[in-house]
């Protein structure tokens, strides 16, 4: 029987940032449910105030304060917790609490921590102890040494032989790591990194290797299971956040896939880890040779994702276990019949792929490697590769229709593309095909595997097949193909030189629709209590049926990026509880899988798939929607206002005309002029003639702003004619169908805010909030 905890303080990551970022405010959501559902008092320590665990409705007290040693130690003085868990609030979580346990705090105040015991913790972080700890039960890690001085590290890399790989202990995202190929790239790495750490890593440089990740959990009779693999479309040297992520892995033999287990379930039974982790290999793709890289005994972004490709909740599991239960006692929340003693079976692909913000700066390397630098993620579910892929490239909204089409990326040197890649490197495997590259020489270039380039390949010569067919229906057998591969109508259409309404009457016609699928974590072995769902147009067959009450869905946010991120997913989440109160069925439709509002039993359906008008049609097409609510995920739902209500789909809340009138920079000056509305002095761009007319008459500095975009992208503030030329031609290829508007800036102004609810027009609930600087 499980030890009967009171209270227990959870430990929360504080304020978002790369490689720490809602997927703790999902796993630490969880948690709390866990918690409670066993009757225990939870008190969160967390001040990021755009958290689903910060509502009211979950955790029984929450404390606004910083995670540090000193407030946290007042918390416990105050609540007196007879628990606490370490590790569902990250790196900043776990750092702290080691913090707390070698000042003894845990002892002076007689709390248990639950789950992973601190020696493990220390055992994974310290690099030292964790290569010491896996030579004693054989396991094979890097060549490796600890370095504490820069001497110490060259003198390390020179007996390793360079290039090295440098790591941080305690680190969060790759944070100061790097490859070093020669003594003076060292003394500059090693000197930044020990300003994050005590010590750093000198480790071989693993070039090319595969990196495969296993999610691992482990109860405290030494229960042990593997939930997930999964395979980095990249190799070793690109940080497991900045690459595209595989479930289950694809290129695996089964002699390599059952090594690997074994040696997961080896190294966490010997660690003693209870809960989840994370275990990262580098595998030799010419032998079955392997090194383990890192154990991350916490909950990680990793492992939201193996939670949402798998339907397995993992971070309520490690809640449970942390408290005393075994694997065997505990129930499959998906099917609610099995036990959660099993490994889940995975009948479609999930592929990951990371959302960066990189030319939001001036004079940052776009250059991926060891370090993270995305802000974001996005995951695609299909039953092919194919399919999945092209659907997450959609879904990071930087332009891109998939993995051919509707693209403005041109690479001048496609051999430095391949080789020392950019975020873009995707399209440039694709660009280097066109150019007669052969799967070879891209593999020898890049070294990603000869399947996933054959697959990429196959879309590429299905893109070719589709524009042999200029301005005409190709072949139902070739649009089904299509279809299959991931093409969306709109990629079709740019493919075939015609509209995408056209394509969607094609495909309509020949009643060529997808279907509704299933995630029910058992390979449909057993029925599913849950509605976690997704599309494809490789099946025969709906698994679920329409609502009996016609439901409301609501559009979730999408990727995290700069100025939209965990507070949409509080939105989202909270419009859907009022719903639910209200009586009414729910239906979410995100891909994030770092939100609560993709938790599996969050709503009446789920479904994890593109926020797109060409889903939203099939969906309501399938399930009779009653409506469509926008106001809470936004600026991507938003900017479906107008074609919703055009294809006939109600809109609730704001008509779709107010909402363009919003955000049209043209409808709503001229509203506010005819309202007799202060505002600055404003002119709608039709020349650059014209915008430097403009800025002659009114004086410079004047804002460029355009139509339809999220969080001021694209707007700017331009001191003279050469920076206004420049900004007008970002901001005009950014909302082309969209005004853009020049206005006068007004210098020190102050800035207020008033956020407001209304009804009909009437406001019935406000705040003004004042900003600090003007």
């Amino acid at each position: 029987m499980p030890v009967t905890y009171k209270k227990v303080l959870i430990l929360g990551s504080a304020a978002l940032k790369i490689g720490e970022a809602g997927e703790f405010d999902y796993s630490g959501s969880q948690a709390i449910k866990a918690l409670k559902e066993e009757g225990v008092q939870t008190v969160l320590i967390n001040p990021n105030i755009a958290t689903i665990q910060t509502s009211g409705h979950l955790a029984d007290k929450v404390y606004f304060l910083p995670v540090t040693t000193e407030y946290i130690e007042q918390v416990i003085k105050k609540e007196k917790p007879d628990g606490i868990l370490l590790g569902f609030g990250g790196q900043t979580a776990l750092n702290v609490g080691l913090e707390l346990y070698r000042k003894g705090l845990f002892k002076t105040y007689q709390i248990d921590v639950l789950g992973t015991q601190p020696q493990t913790i220390i055992d994974t972080e310290d690099r030292e102890r964790f290569i010491t700890r896996l030579n004693e039960i054989g396991v094979k890690t890097a060549r490796s040494a600890v370095a504490v001085t820069v001497e110490q590290a060259d003198d390390i890399a020179r007996q390793i032989g360079f290039p090295v790989m440098v790591r941080v202990a305690y680190a969060l995202g790759g944070l100061g790591s790097g490859v070093c190929r020669n003594s003076e790239e060292l003394r500059v790495l090693a000197e930044k990194a020990l300003t994050h750490a005590p010590q750093i890593l000198i480790e071989e440089y693993l070039s090319g290797w595969k990196e495969i990740e296993y999610e691992v959990v482990r109860d405290r009779n030494d229960n042990c299971i593997t939930v997930c693999n999964m395979e980095n479309f990249d190799p070793m040297g690109i940080h497991t956040g900045e690459s595209i992520v595989v479930a289950p892995s694809q290129t695996l033999n089964n002699h390599e896939y059952h090594l690997l287990r074994e040696v997961a379930i080896k190294v966490i039974r010997h660690l003693n880890v209870v809960g989840e982790c994370n275990i990262q290999y580098a595998l030799d793709p010419a032998s079955d040779d392997y090194r383990v890289i890192e154990v991350n005994a916490r909950l990680s972004r990793s492992s939201a994702l193996a939670s949402k490709a798998t339907g397995y909740p993992l971070a309520f599991v490690a809640a449970k276990l942390g408290l005393g239960f075994t694997l065997p006692e505990l129930k499959n929340s998906v099917t609610k019949i099995t036990s959660a003693f099993f490994e889940p079976a995975l009948d479609y692909v999930v592929v990951k792929i990371p959302r960066w913000d990189l030319k939001k700066f001036h004079r940052v390397s776009r250059k991926l490697g060891s370090g993270m630098k995305s802000v974001g993620e996005v995951k695609a579910i299909g039953r092919h590769f194919e399919e999945a892929l092209q659907k997450g490239l959609r879904m990071l909204e930087t332009g891109a229709q998939g993995l051919i089409g509707a693209q403005d990326i041109r690479f001048s040197d496609l051999t430095e593309e391949l080789q020392a890649p950019t975020e873009e490197r995707i399209f440039a495997i694709v660009q280097a095909f066109a150019q007669g590259f052969t799967i070879s020489e891209v593999h020898n270039l890049s070294k990603i595997d000869r399947w996933f380039l054959h697959k990429l390949k196959r879309v590429a010569d299905i893109a070719h097949e589709l524009s042999l067919f200029k301005s005409q229906k190709p072949p139902l057998p070739v649009l089904t193909t299509a279809k299959q591969a991931g093409f969306s109508d709109r990629q079709i259409a740019g493919l075939c030189q015609t509209e995408e309404d056209q394509v969607r009457q094609w495909r309509w016609n020949q009643n060529l629709h997808p279907f509704i699928r299933q995630i029910d974590t058992m390979a449909a072995e057993y029925p599913a209590q849950t509605n976690y769902l997704y599309l494809t147009y490789n099946a025969q067959q709906d698994d679920v049926a329409p609502p009996e009450n016609e439901a409301i869905m609501i559009l979730g946010s999408g990727a995290y990026r700069i100025g939209s991120s965990v507070e949409f997913d509080w939105c989202a989440v909270n419009a859907g509880l009022a719903l639910k109160q209200a009586g009414r069925k729910t239906i979410m439709l995100n891909y994030n899988p770092e939100t609560v509002s993709t938790d599996y039993d969050q709503f009446d359906y789920l479904i994890f798939d593109e926020i797109s008008l060409e889903s939203v049609r099939e969906i309501h097409q399938k399930l009779h929607m009653h409506g469509v609510l926008l106001s809470v995920g936004g600026q991507i739902p938003n900017n479906l206002a107008l074609p919703l209500q055009k294809a006939g789909i109600p809109v609730l809340g704001t008509h779709p005309k107010q909402i363009d009138r919003a955000e049209n920079r043209h409808s709503f000056s001229s509203m506010l002029d005819r309202l007799g509305i202060d505002q600055p002095e404003w002119k709608e761009l039709t020349s650059l003639k014209d915008a430097f007319g403009f800025a002659e008459k009114v004086g410079y500095p004047v804002l460029v702003r355009p139509s339809y975009v999220l969080s001021g992208a694209a707007m700017a503030v331009a001191s003279n004619d050469e920076e206004l030329e420049q900004y007008l031609k970002k901001a005009v290829t950014l909302s082309p169908e969209y005004p853009t508007v020049i206005s006068k800036f007004l210098l020190n102004a102050k800035e207020i805010e008033m956020d407001a609810a209304a009804r009909n027009g009437e406001i019935i609930a406000y705040a003004i909030s004042e900003h600090v600087e003007n």
